[in-house]
């Protein structure tokens, strides 16, 4: 039996001033297609040929150019046209939070393109991020549909593992079925919304009961993506049967999954301490133990914004009597990057940093010692080992203020990217961080970790984001 397989991966968020172009995505075909996608050993254990298609990941970035996609989707077609013989089944991950100009979302786009090819009953398995949006016509497209439980997602791959036998258990003992879809009239942000904290983690824990069921193949709860308005967004239910005489069952189990998450709805909070800017640095800097963390949740690079603010930095540079050593890491400054970078370590130099594109943003001129040179490396389920960027370390003269000056917004989520250029944590009374919810790794070492409710492109007020498309009345923005 052949299985083809393929990822695309877009978090677009339409308020950054900027597309998402072919540059911006890491592309493999081949055999790397198939390694980076991680699911090889399954498919191999289970006598499966792997047809590859295109990996195609560009984390969190702004709305698709057309043309991009268009590109990217024609290689999915193309080698289902080239295979349409030999594919017994197929297996993607497709985040669900994609917007390309003119078209919509991505990932619903390809879904519905290769069904055109395949036809209704051929076995299509969907990996997802709890981040993405649904639809009712995009699920039942679906033979199988589940997302990662935990945000952040550390069960990453477990789910690839775990989605891919499901297929192949399918392959060998075919039904007809479709996954089961239930929109809530409820959307909430990532921060909202992390599985270490309730009630995520009781929703979870719910489920992972509701998949002991011999009757139920899989099911998920779908938190969503706001940073794009769209008609799909907000929370969904997805539930798959594991045989066609389980289908209405599944149906009941969808409706009784929808009410679990629906009455808990009031229990949605920001996990962890958050506090405005101000008050932020404060608790921080009068802070006895570090390190501590700070995150700028406006500027929330995991989620697509610029990371080019400036606004924190420009609140430290203020503060009088500064004692504490801190790490910005890290801003990103395209145009101050490409000057830093000619220049030798242990040379001091005067910069602009800050692209002024908006008020957050706005350039501070400093004169600055370069410390060091580095690369932006993968983190979680990205590839520890492949660089998607740069930085220069720049400590502000008669200060103890160090920035990481980056060539682009790759995120800065774990240890491992820090100490791969010899940068301890352990140096650093305070570390600022483009995210919003703090990552595990940095959770772990931070003796306090804060997110910083501050404005920008990923605001976190889910009440307050201009939403016209949706589906109305919607929790919270309405009182129901």
């Amino acid at each position: 039996m052949y299985v083809m397989v393929g990822e695309f991966v877009t978090e677009s968020n339409a308020n950054v001033p900027k597309k998402c172009n072919l540059k911006d995505y890491d592309l493999a075909f081949d055999k790397e297609c198939i390694q980076k996608m991680r699911v090889e050993d399954v498919f191999m254990r289970n006598g499966i040929n792997i047809i590859p298609s295109i990996y195609a990941n560009a984390g969190a970035s702004g709305v698709v150019d057309k043309n991009t996609f268009i590109y990217i989707e024609s290689i999915f077609l193309k080698t289902i046209k080239e295979n349409i013989r030999k594919i017994d089944g197929i297996f993607l991950m497709l985040h669900g939070a994609s917007e390309i100009e003119e078209l919509g979302s991505g990932d619903h786009h390809i879904l519905s393109e290769i069904r055109k090819l395949v036809g209704p009953y051929l076995p299509i398995a969907i990996v997802c991020d709890p981040h993405g949006n649904l639809s009712k016509e995009y699920v039942e497209s679906a033979t199988i549909i589940r997302s990662y439980r935990e945000s952040p997602h550390t069960d990453a791959d477990q789910t690839m593992w775990h989605v891919a036998d499901l297929l192949c258990e399918l392959l060998k003992k075919r039904q007809n079925i479709h996954a089961v879809y239930r929109k809530l009239p409820l959307i909430l942000g990532g921060e909202q919304s992390v599985s270490t904290d309730e009630p995520v983690k009781s929703i979870n824990q719910y489920m992972n009961k509701l998949e002991k069921d011999p009757r139920i193949m899989s099911c998920s709860w779908h938190v969503g993506y706001i940073r794009h308005d769209t008609s799909v967004a907000g929370s969904s239910i997805v539930v798959v049967p594991s045989t066609q005489e389980d289908q209405i069952y599944a149906e009941e189990v969808a409706d009784n999954l929808y009410s679990y998450v629906w009455d808990k709805r009031h229990e949605f909070h920001y996990t962890g301490l958050t506090a405005k800017p101000d008050d932020a640095i404060e608790m921080a800097f009068s802070f006895e133990g570090k390190p501590v963390f700070i995150t700028d949740s406006g500027d929330n690079v995991t989620s697509g914004s610029t990371g080019w603010n400036t606004f924190l930095l420009r609140k430290i540079l203020n503060l009088n009597n500064l004692n504490k050593k801190v790490l910005f890491a890290s801003i990103c400054d395209p145009m101050t990057y490409q000057l830093l970078e000619r220049m030798e370590i242990g040379q001091e130099v005067s910069i602009r940093l800050g692209t002024n594109f908006d008020e957050l943003s706005k350039s501070v001129e400093l004169d600055v010692i370069i410390k060091s040179k580095g690369n932006l490396n993968g983190f979680m389920m990205h590839d520890n080992e492949k660089v998607f960027g740069h930085y220069i370390n720049v400590q502000i003269k008669e200060t103890p203020i160090e920035v990481m000056v980056a060539d682009n917004n790759w995120a800065i989520c774990e240890i491992q990217q820090l100490e791969r250029n010899q940068i301890n944590i352990e140096d650093y009374d305070v570390i600022f961080v483009k995210q919003g919810y703090i990552f595990p790794d940095f959770k772990k070492y931070g003796k306090l970790c804060i997110m910083a409710l501050t404005d920008g492109a990923t605001l976190q007020d889910t009440s307050a984001l201009p939403f016209k498309r949706i589906m109305r009345p919607m929790y919270p923005i309405d009182n129901i």
